[in-house]
């Protein structure tokens, strides 16, 4: 009989680590322990529940024992706003939980670490973007958690060079969909979008910007896929894979697909004067195609229209 994989989910009652737990809990041989702090728990069958704070060391130690595999989906994450006027907030707390957490994977013999850093260490561009395509320049307004990042992905590096465990990192563009954050003091474009549309009372939205900033959107279902893709292909010590969906999207185009989807007659008024990114971007995924077999599967306009559908059932009271 196979043995059980134990799979550490961090982050589990987050917006990515949901989405994870609830797909990785339906796959026989997969003994999934999931991760709560303050956040709390919700029902999922054949879950085991942890409750532990991160940060702290000896947490950690306690969580990854007889672990095989451990998704890192635990971060200080949050929108423009915080990125402008609190940057301090993604990269103290980040580098921290990830020290720790890196260093007992590797103590306690963990086979697999799955790291999800981002696309914000990349110049903006109007040609789709590899691994390689960092410059060593990173955007002022990104400065600090671009650095965390880059920092996270050397020392993923390194412990993967020591030859015990292995590590995957997935720089992912910009991710939608079910549980994101869908509170306008916390959430991203997509989620803070979405719900503008679907409560305007008087058929009016303010967008945060130009509207004509680019970005690469991803339907959590695709970056779920890769995880599991990278659980069973992933075969180098340390591996690191751009995951996006490969084209850009202006705020203005996904702005108007919202619209569209939600069939409300929405006037919109974009504020200059408000914090956004200005910067356009999108990833070539060629690596993760020929290493994993992945490749964005759900469009920009079935994901939409499937995360406006969930969105009216989780808050229609």
């Amino acid at each position: 009989m196979t043995k059980q994989q134990r799979v550490l989910v961090c982050g589990a009652t987050g917006f990515i680590g949901r989405n994870i737990v609830e797909r990785l809990s339906q796959i026989q041989g997969m003994e999934v322990i999931a991760v709560e702090h303050e956040k709390h728990r919700f029902d999922c069958p054949n879950v085991e529940w942890l409750k532990a704070d991160l940060t702290d060391k000896d947490d950690v130690t306690k969580a990854l024992q007889n672990i095989d595999i451990v998704i890192q989906a635990a971060a200080t994450t949050s929108g423009a706003a915080d990125i402008v006027h609190r940057p301090y907030i993604h990269t103290s707390d980040n580098a921290v939980m990830n020290s720790h957490i890196f260093r007992m994977a590797y103590d306690l013999n963990v086979k697999h670490l799955i790291f999800f850093s981002c696309t914000v260490m990349y110049p903006s561009s109007d040609q789709p973007l590899s691994e390689d395509d960092f410059t060593g320049e990173i955007s002022p307004q990104y400065f600090g958690v671009g650095w965390t990042k880059i920092y996270l992905e050397k020392m993923a590096e390194f412990f993967a060079g020591l030859g015990r465990t292995k590590f995957t990192v997935l720089r992912h563009s910009n991710i939608y969909g079910p549980h994101d954050k869908y509170d306008l003091e916390q959430s991203h474009m997509f989620g803070a979008t979405v719900t503008k549309v679907m409560t305007s009372t008087d058929g009016k939205i303010v967008v945060w910007g130009e509207g004509e900033e680019a970005r690469d959107l991803l339907h959590v279902r695709d970056l779920v896929n890769c995880v599991e893709l990278s659980i069973e292909r992933q075969q180098e010590a340390f591996g690191l894979f751009n995951i996006g969906y490969g084209e850009a999207f202006t705020v203005k185009d996904v702005v108007m697909k919202i619209i569209a989807a939600s069939g409300r007659d929405i006037e919109i008024t974009f504020d200059r004067t408000k914090p956004t990114i200005k910067t356009s971007l999108f990833l070539d995924c060629a690596r993760a195609s020929a290493a994993l077999g992945w490749y964005p599967q759900t469009s920009f306009q079935n994901g939409v229209q499937s995360t406006l559908n969930w969105y009216r059932n989780a808050f229609s009271s």
